[in-house]
């Protein structure tokens, strides 16, 4: 199936500009996509140039129609939350009364106050994150 695309100047200026100059590849991507369509190209050899498959190039063409160049800016990482975030507060709140001597003491007073078992490394970055220091006892 043949998508037909009305694309005008303006957006094949802004095609052109954006394949190059978006901060997201992705994006750089579709814009691609669409300023090669724009050009007459066949779908398979767009799809072979810009290194996707037809489905999604068909993807990136239904989204330029719906939602025109805004749409094809729009990205949605999918970004997971940790099972400690609903705890963050008690646990920014005890640690700032008994700042952690070590990474495994924090460690083992989130197990104890959560139930919640991580590595030492997931600690760390968590503790990091939220700006939870360890404070280190000298002598």
């Amino acid at each position: 199936m043949t998508i037909q695309l009305e694309i005008s100047a303006e957006d094949q200026a802004t095609l052109n500009y954006e394949r190059y100059h978006h901060p997201v590849p992705l994006v750089q991507r579709r814009m691609e996509a669409l300023w090669l369509k724009s050009h007459g190209l066949p779908h398979a050899q767009i799809a072979t140039l810009v290194g996707i498959c037809e489905n999604t190039l068909r993807e990136y063409f239904r989204l330029y129609q719906r939602d025109g160049i805004e749409g094809l800016k729009v990205v949605n990482f999918y970004c997971p939350g940790s099972a400690l975030d609903e705890h963050i507060t008690s646990l920014e709140d005890y640690f700032r009364a008994h700042p952690p001597t070590s990474i495994k003491e924090a460690q083992a007073i989130i197990t104890s106050l959560t139930g919640i078992q991580r590595s030492e490394t997931q600690v760390r970055e968590f503790l990091k994150k939220n700006s939870i220091s360890v404070t280190v006892k000298l002598g």
